[in-house]
């Protein structure tokens, strides 16, 4: 007989404006089966001697003087695979205790429940219950089922041999600055002799996401981001690049330009809770007006390029607001069976490409309906309809483009 499976847990971090609606918070999670609630004044290890952090200045001033909840809660029973439809659910009703209470869920860590328990900070515990598991449904609830996906699309050929993508993406560098010392941080190191007698890579999709994480360190636009989309996009343009590896860098550009919207998204309850408007940071507002600026050029190819192609451009236009005709008519051309997950997609970005806010509501609920990670960002109630839409245009355009790159060319 197979032995069950250790028990998971699950430790939320909640974050409110007064020390009551804390211990408010505190005693509900309890309430619900956690097992350990603490509640502690935001950044407490400032105020302990003893800490690393002692004296040190607040790494979140704006929230100087609110109250943090920290609480386990632990299930068992089940591999964490089978678990995920009812944590997802689990974190959607924390975080509406959060709302309920003034606050914002500010994050939660995942681990096997003894070793959670093992090291959760006992500093202001207020709940503590032995043994205590948070009751499971019978039978878990499932993922919804997927429509079917449209007709499959190419990308118009493979990503090619990594040592050709390199060289393309060196001459482009090359042709824009001529020496490392003239180029962007981000792209000097192509143009550094030490670069040319590196290890080679193994696949095109390993040096792209090299790439594109120098341009943004892990997805996180900076100054050297804005500094660096015009060598992004001359590399898309440039005939040499293979047409699967331009599909790539339309899919990160895709990403970078839908940085702002996707942080709106991720800070709404805390927006909300601070009572303020959360304005987009500067480096993710010029990030989109760089790609905004180069997007013509792209678009000026349009009729040339696969419909894969044409699926992250239109992406890319209705990020920037860029009202091309051929953009705006092309949805509509597009093989997009009914109730399949492409006709989904293609309905959402017509809604933007449109600027029709009537239309995103539906175009969100039918995604909603069958990607999960749609209907978690759907169900907070303070997020904006159209920065949702914008925040899963990156996952939308990968779902349908990455099949038709070859296998041995795709990235992780």
């Amino acid at each position: 007989m197979a032995a069950e499976p250790p028990a998971w847990g699950v430790q939320y971090t909640l974050t409110f404006p007064s020390e009551d609606t804390a211990l408010a918070a505190a005693a509900e999670l309890s309430g619900m089966g956690h097992r350990l609630t603490a509640v502690r004044v935001h950044g407490h290890f400032r105020f302990v001697p003893s800490s690393f952090w002692y004296g040190r200045p607040s790494m979140d001033p704006e929230l100087e003087g609110w109250w943090q909840v920290f609480s386990l809660a632990v299930h068992s029973g089940y591999e964490r695979g089978a678990l995920e439809p009812f944590l997802r659910g689990e974190r959607m009703r924390v975080a509406q205790v959060a709302r309920d209470h003034g606050g914002f869920q500010q994050g939660c860590g995942e681990g096997h429940a003894a070793t959670l328990e093992g090291v959760f900070t006992r500093d202001g515990l207020v709940h503590d219950r032995p043994g205590a598991q948070v009751a499971l449904p019978r039978p878990l609830p499932e993922d919804p089922a997927r429509p079917p996906a449209g007709p499959p699309w190419n990308a118009g050929g493979p990503a090619g041999e990594p040592a050709a993508v390199v060289q393309a993406a060196v001459a482009v560098a090359e042709r824009l600055y001529g020496s490392a010392e003239d180029a962007p941080d981000a792209v000097g190191w192509l143009l550094d002799e030490e670069f040319a007698f590196g290890e080679p890579y193994g696949t095109a999709g390993e040096f792209l996401g090299d790439l594109v994480d120098a341009v943004a360190h892990q997805g996180t636009c900076t100054d050297t981001t804005v500094e660096a989309i015009p060598f992004l996009l001359e590399l898309v343009r440039d005939d040499d690049l293979a047409p699967g590896s331009r599909l790539i860098l339309l899919c990160d550009l895709v990403r970078l330009g839908a940085s702002g919207p996707a942080a709106a998204v991720a800070l709404a309850d805390r927006i909300t809770a601070l009572g303020g408007v959360q304005d987009e940071s500067a480096a993710d507002h010029l990030t989109r007006q760089a790609i905004g600026r180069g997007l013509p050029r792209l678009l000026s190819r349009w009729d040339d390029e696969s419909d894969a192609v044409r699926f992250a451009l239109a992406a890319l236009a209705a990020l920037c607001g860029t009202h091309d005709r051929h953009v705006r008519a092309w949805p509509a051309t597009l093989p997009a069976p009914a109730h399949s997950s492409r006709a989904d997609a293609v309905s959402l970005m017509a809604a933007l490409l449109s600027d029709d806010r009537k239309g995103l509501a539906p175009a969100l609920d039918r995604l909603a309906s069958w990607l999960p990670g749609v209907a978690e960002k759907a169900a907070v109630p303070n997020v904006d309809r159209e920065q949702l839409a914008r925040a899963v245009m990156p996952d939308l355009v990968r779902e349908e483009v990455w099949p038709g790159l070859t296998p041995e060319h795709e990235l992780p």
